[in-house]
């Protein structure tokens, strides 16, 4: 991480420039759930490709990488309008986002992302809360934070699907986890690894670490507003214990 420490100075400095801040005030560090704290979006892509099989819809698994930070609903719109085009019904939504979670929960657990726990201990250590921000509403995997993650994310520091109107990538999600915390706007730093995600945090003022752990392009991150682009949840461990 030597070469990188650099890079995060750089970074640092030009997200103060950028929002015309003197000095970094973070006060609260809020992370996406999948492809960031557990190895699950193999399992989403090819859960959703299954409910397009059966529903009719013409659709590739890799496609569903680049929707991730969306919420079911909205996916489920996105993919009626493309092929069937018209936009989904709320029974359409409810219905097909139910065969997902099925085709989800059947397959086996997706495990906790390398590094992911390490990272989450060191802010704990900081002692700033930590917030989950997430486009996902299914229990199969909001029901293991407390087992794999204890008490790094309380109920009440959970941002879901269930909690705004607009998913990822408006920046309601992270303003709204901002604002579990009472954290102002500029003094958060968001974790997550999926191009609409990345813009979410990066809309919403935080200071915002891209991690490529999945099939995303090197440099679509930072594209999307990433303020730095890593590889791992082990690197994003070392990056916070600079920042923090």
């Amino acid at each position: 991480m030597n070469g990188c420490s650099i890079n995060i100075e750089d970074a640092l400095r030009a997200y103060l420039g950028r929002n015309m801040l003197e000095r970094p005030a973070f006060e609260a560090v809020l992370f996406d759930m999948d492809g960031v704290l557990y190895d699950s979006m193999p399992r989403h892509a090819k859960a959703w490709k299954s409910v397009c099989d059966e529903a009719g819809i013409e659709a590739v698994t890799e496609e569903f990488f680049a929707y991730e930070g969306r919420t079911g609903a909205s996916t489920i719109d996105l993919l009626v309008r493309r092929q069937f085009g018209r936009p989904a019904t709320e029974e359409e939504a409810r219905r097909l986002y139910k065969r997902k979670t099925e085709f989800f929960a059947e397959m086996p657990s997706a495990p906790v992302m390398p590094g992911a726990q390490r990272t989450v201990a060191v802010v704990a250590e900081s002692g700033l809360p930590s917030v989950l921000v997430t486009g996902s509403g299914q229990g199969t995997l909001l029901e293991r934070l407390d087992t794999d993650y204890p008490g790094a994310f309380p109920m009440w520091r959970r941002v879901t699907a269930y909690d705004v109107r607009h998913g990822k990538p408006d920046p309601e999600p992270y303003l709204v986890g901002l604002a579990k915390v009472g954290a102002g706007p500029f003094a958060g730093i968001g974790i997550d690894n999926a191009p609409l995600g990345v813009e979410s945090s990066s809309r919403a003022g935080l200071f915002t670490i891209g991690v490529r752990t999945g099939p995303i392009p090197a440099g679509a991150l930072m594209e999307a507003g990433a303020d730095i682009e890593i590889n791992s949840m082990e690197d994003c461990a070392d990056i916070l214990k600079m920042l923090l």
